[in-house]
């Protein structure tokens, strides 16, 4: 068995300096608002912890030692949150979309049997989002694309994402949601809430609108994976199903709102046996992935033993730690 780990990331420091070139002012307002939500002792901690991991998040043999370490054959590679930049204009954005995949697919071209790339779109544009889909799965031969749980204006339900995830059904492409920031902003600007719950509640927010606006039932092929298990919303899903039954604004998807859960594939990192356990029985065994949010420090440091050790059946074992993330691959990219 290749045991597979979806949720790891790369940095482009490169690319962070160059977008601070072109955008100056863009950088330094989007560098107040990261502060403003997530506030100074969190900071002061992040930039540390961060900068230790550098060499894992950039050199290729950094991360193949280190995933030795963990027992894990291969990584979904994705570019780090803090590159979505989702305050760009639409040429500067276009242009990181476009540099994002063409340094995630020179990361893993350097080990090629223990990586796959996940590339960027400019999710705040969505008139250009086709093109920077078939740049990353036809022209950088990536995997599939990282997309937050939204940009600006854009939810994940806005009519105009209607071609992208025609797109991304067509090519049977990864959409990996994986959010960055939280509306919340200054209500979780300590304790590093802006983690905790911040992303729980993004990964909800945005795992809903795909549900309640209908897009699963547009688009039934769509091959989605929920960063952090999903957030809170598998474990509080019986609210939406009521919801669904009871108003008709709640309304707008085709069955109830659990039903769409087997439709989606969840992540591990949810830091606890118990939560780990529910989201199977959810979801369904087939839908639940390694993730390890490598190398981050709110990532587990043994992501393989953790679900080794949760007492499942060596069969649901066996395809959280490869098995469901194969079959996932297993739809051919149409050009």
């Amino acid at each position: 068995m290749t045991i597979t780990d979806v949720h790891a990331h790369v940095l482009l420091p490169g690319l962070q300096e160059e977008v601070r070139r072109r955008d100056p002012d863009g950088f330094a307002a989007a560098e107040a608002l990261d502060l403003r939500r997530n506030g100074a002792a969190s900071q002061a901690v992040s930039g540390p912890m961060v900068g230790a991991r550098i060499p894992k998040l950039t050199d290729v043999r950094e991360r193949l030692a280190a995933m030795d370490a963990q027992g894990v054959d291969r990584q979904w590679v994705s570019p780090s949150p803090s590159h979505f930049y989702p305050w760009a204009g639409e040429q500067l954005a276009v242009w990181i979309a476009a540099e994002a995949n063409r340094l995630v697919a020179d990361h893993v071209a350097q080990a090629p049997e223990r990586m796959l790339g996940l590339g960027l779109v400019p999710l705040q544009h969505p008139s250009r989002i086709l093109e920077c889909v078939d740049d990353a799965v036809l022209g950088r031969g990536l995997t599939g694309i990282e997309i937050s749980s939204f940009a600006g204006s854009v939810e994940l339900s806005d009519e105009r994402l209607e071609p992208f995830w025609s797109r991304a059904e067509e090519l049977g492409a990864i959409v990996f949601l994986h959010p960055f920031g939280c509306s919340l902003d200054e209500r979780l600007d300590r304790y590093y809430l802006a983690n905790t719950v911040g992303q729980p509640v993004e990964n909800a927010v945005a795992l809903s609108h795909l549900i309640f606006a209908g897009v699963l039932d547009r688009h039934p092929d769509l091959k989605i994976v929920a960063a952090h298990g999903g957030g809170y919303l598998p474990t509080s899903i019986g609210c939406s199903d009521h919801a669904w039954r009871v108003r008709p604004d709640a309304h707008g998807c085709a069955h109830e709102p659990s039903s769409y859960l087997r439709r989606i594939w969840f992540d591990t990192v949810v830091h606890d046996r118990a939560v780990l356990a529910h989201l199977i029985e959810v979801t369904g065994p087939s839908q639940v992935v390694l993730g390890s949010d490598f190398p981050f420090d709110m990532g587990p440091d043994d992501p393989v033993g953790f679900v080794r050790g949760a007492g499942l059946a060596d069969q649901v074992v066996a395809g959280i730690l490869g098995g469901n993330a194969a079959a996932l691959l297993e739809t051919k990219v149409n050009a």
